[in-house]
């Protein structure tokens, strides 16, 4: 359990994929094991240390699933009570499905919401109330209940129901049920708060494949609880140690019970053919690994990535935070991730093996598919798939911010079986998994990352 390997291994990682800055916390045999390498910028360099705050992107969601499971305990929300009970202004097109939609679909992302929506509230204290407000425009991908489908959209109406319930803030409601009472000093959605302490800045890469500085920090106060927060790698590794134990902040103070955690870690809904997992918990991901059950979340941001992953029956846990866009900062994370598994656990990680290209079964997943933001084109060059993965242009058009650039064609395999699914095998995306939905045998959409998007048009060669 050396220190120095776990220092040698991310800075040889780091400098492979080209990372300006990275931290790395484990948790094992009792012990807190951390390295850093790089600087949080290319511009204004300063040393990356452990409490160095990095934008936590989608794993700031764990956050919200657990100041709301505290409210549960507390008898202030209900799982099980419609949303409308705590937000009654919550409206969709669908009146039907805006009345049965619950708390607890939001949290394990089958209410049938879109995975983001592009809408600028401000960066009031209304921000969230006025995202809500522009829910009314948001159309279903599925009936509620029906199936999983990674949503943004439906934490930050979390976020809301939290502001409700507490008459706080969002961000305050955070602080008070979470942040201050477990001593997470180093974690914060203020820009301002953060600005006077060390942090990273997000980086994708230039023309000439040099790290630039991505300009947008962090995305708009409406989206805080489904990704707006900024943490430390030690700040990270104490929340994994609060998720290993019993409900207790390290003052020995309850803040929540045990069992209210451990039904955070238990199934609720089966995923497909995913990289983030086998199935959802209650925000959490779970995946089994080399016969080991795995329990975490990713975030990604404008340059930045993070991953948090726990594994609770050997009390262990891993944090990586890294300041670069998918090609590096996630490749990296991904690689700490699966070598501090195998290096400290002895379990392996590893991917499935695609088939050999079969141009009829690849005729039938070619074309164009889009959710609100994004697009996603499948297609085929007579003797192998790829994936282009991109933002729409009327977004880039509408927004005066910095946004993530798009990704290029990657290769994509499918994989055996009579299931639809992939793995893309090149790329920033390489090892991502998804599937195709059919209906009436027709492909009709593809998951990518969780997320759904619809299928717009089909390749005529």
């Amino acid at each position: 359990m050396s220190q120095n390997t776990l220092a040698q291994f991310v800075d040889t990682t780091a400098t492979k994929f080209g990372v300006p800055g990275v931290a790395v916390g484990v948790w094992v045999g009792g012990r807190e094991l951390y390295a850093c390498h790089g600087v949080t910028s290319v511009d204004n360099p300063l040393p990356v240390d452990a409490d160095t705050l990095f934008v936590l992107g989608s794993v700031t969601k764990s956050f919200t699933a657990t100041a709301l499971m505290r409210l549960v305990a507390e008898g202030r929300v209900e799982l099980d009570a419609p949303v409308r009970r705590y937000v009654p202004e919550f409206s969709l097109p669908d009146e039907r499905a805006a009345a049965e939609i619950t708390v607890s679909q939001l949290l394990n992302h089958t209410a049938g919401l879109d995975w983001r929506m592009s809408v600028e509230t401000g960066e009031g204290d209304d921000a969230l109330a006025a995202y809500v407000e522009n829910m009314a425009e948001s159309e279903l991908i599925a009936p509620p209940g029906a199936r999983a489908s990674y949503s943004q959209v439906g934490y930050n109406l979390v976020g809301r129901i939290i502001e409700k319930a507490t008459g706080l803030t969002y961000e305050q409601a955070i602080a008070s049920l979470l942040f201050e009472p477990l001593g997470l000093s180093h974690s914060s959605f203020a820009t301002g708060d953060v600005m006077t302490r060390r942090f990273a800045v997000g980086h994708n890469l230039s023309e000439d494949g040099t790290p630039v500085v991505a300009r947008q920090w962090k995305d708009t106060r409406a989206n805080n609880p489904g990704g707006g927060g900024a943490s430390s790698v030690a700040d990270q590794l104490r929340w994994a140690r609060f998720h290993l134990g019993d409900g207790r902040a390290e003052d020995g103070a309850q803040v929540l019970p045990a069992e209210v955690l451990q039904r955070m870690k238990e199934q609720t809904v089966e995923l497909r053919g995913s990289t983030l997992g086998d199935a959802f918990g209650i925000c959490w991901f779970l995946r089994d690994v080399d016969g080991v059950r795995t329990v975490g979340h990713g975030g990604s941001a404008n340059g930045q990535f993070a991953e948090l992953l726990i594994v609770p029956e050997r009390d262990f846990a891993v944090v990586a935070l890294s300041n670069a866009g998918p090609d590096g900062g996630l490749a990296f994370n991904q690689s700490v991730v699966r070598w501090a598994l195998e290096h400290y656990l002895g379990v392996v990680d590893r991917d499935p093996e695609p088939l050999p290209y079969d141009e009829a079964r690849a005729r039938e997943v070619v074309g164009s598919y889009e959710n609100d933001m994004m697009t996603l084109t499948i297609a085929t060059n007579g003797t192998g798939l790829t994936i282009e993965c991109g933002i729409k242009p009327e977004i880039r058009a509408a927004t005066d911010t910095e946004l993530p650039p798009d990704l290029p064609p990657a290769d994509l395999g499918l994989l055996p079986g009579d299931t639809d699914e992939y793995i893309v095998t090149s790329g920033a995306l390489k090892g991502q998994r998804g599937f195709f939905t059919r209906d009436d045998d027709a492909v009709v959409g593809v998951d990518l990352a969780g997320r759904w998007s619809k299928r717009v048009s089909a390749a005529s060669e």
